[in-house]
């Protein structure tokens, strides 16, 4: 009885001290002669075993880590193809509509339709008017610059260019054929030109046949400042506003370049050219869906060590 007390009190302190080191315990069985020496049937023991299950536990948990890894870095390539095939479609979209837009510039001008409702449909349409201008309620958008699609050209690319600043001279115009006052960007004047006394050759008088694109009204932009009636600079056309201070309706038509005299403002200043960056959009989105796939492609598929 001593010696199964002995064993029983020398099991015990086994256990409690492979508790505390963290090592689990595992049953064997033993042979009639046990540690103390002594003789008696086979029984038990706990003695340490191998940590396998802790190991295998971090290798699942690694496991699990690099799965979702890999798949959440494949949103990148999978991303940026997207963007790209997108782009390709705006491309096209783009392409369609600046063809649609010269299509329209350059079609036959039309007499100017007696239902101003009509011109919502009709931007960058030419019209024809016949009537004369009230050179007294001038407007001036300002600043702006020449259009010159020949020197935009040539200084394409270029930090600053020698393009010169001024104003669009916006003058009322009465239609005689029928009986409204509309507004005519008649061109663009160099800034020591605005003031219509440096140009009274320009001023046309009595009626005149005349050929002009149709303009709707704008929104500010951002950064673009307000609009200043009080000093009669004018930002962007606010059809309203400056119908108001006019006294005429809000029909606006850029006058075409024939209508330029001489000493008068510039004709033709329709800009009708459209950004149309998206190839380089394009290229940028595929080569980024190209490089971070070859990089994927090597971490998780060739299993490239540093990467």
């Amino acid at each position: 009885m001593a010696a199964v007390k002995a064993f029983a009190v020398l099991r015990q302190s086994l256990t409690r001290w492979h508790q505390w080191s963290g090592a689990r315990l595992a049953p064997l069985r033993v042979s009639r002669r046990n540690i103390l020496g002594l003789s008696f049937r086979s029984g038990t023991v706990w003695r340490p075993s191998r940590c396998y299950s802790s190991t295998a536990e971090a290798a699942a948990a690694k496991a699990e880590d690099d799965s979702f890894l890999q798949w959440f870095l494949l949103l990148i390539p999978a991303t940026a193809f997207g963007l790209g095939t997108w782009q390709v479609q705006r491309r096209k979209w783009k392409l369609k509509l600046i063809a649609e837009l010269e299509s329209r510039i350059m079609a036959e001008p039309i007499p100017l339709p007696a239902d101003p409702l009509e011109l919502k449909n009709l931007e960058y349409r030419p019209v024809k008017v016949r009537g004369h201008f009230d050179h007294s309620k001038e407007l001036y958008m300002m600043p702006r610059t020449k259009v010159d699609p020949a020197r935009e050209a040539r200084d394409a690319g270029r930090i600053s260019s020698s393009m010169e600043s001024g104003a669009y001279v916006v003058t009322p115009f009465h239609c005689s054929d029928l009986g409204v006052t509309i507004l005519v960007n008649r061109g663009f004047v160099p800034k020591k030109k605005v003031s219509p006394e440096t140009r009274q050759k320009g001023q046309v008088l009595g009626e005149v046949d005349l050929v002009g694109i149709v303009r709707l009204t704008e929104t500010r932009k951002p950064f673009v400042p307000e609009n200043s009636p009080e000093q009669n600079h004018w930002h962007y056309r606010d059809l309203e506003a400056m119908a108001k201070i006019t006294g005429a309706d809000p029909i606006f038509i850029d006058a075409d370049f024939k209508s330029t005299i001489p000493g008068g403002p510039i004709g033709g200043q329709t800009r009708v050219t459209l950004r149309n960056e998206h190839m380089q959009y394009i290229i940028t989105w595929y080569g980024l869906c190209a490089a971070t796939s070859y990089l994927w492609f090597q971490k998780f598929v060739r299993r490239t060590p540093g990467v």
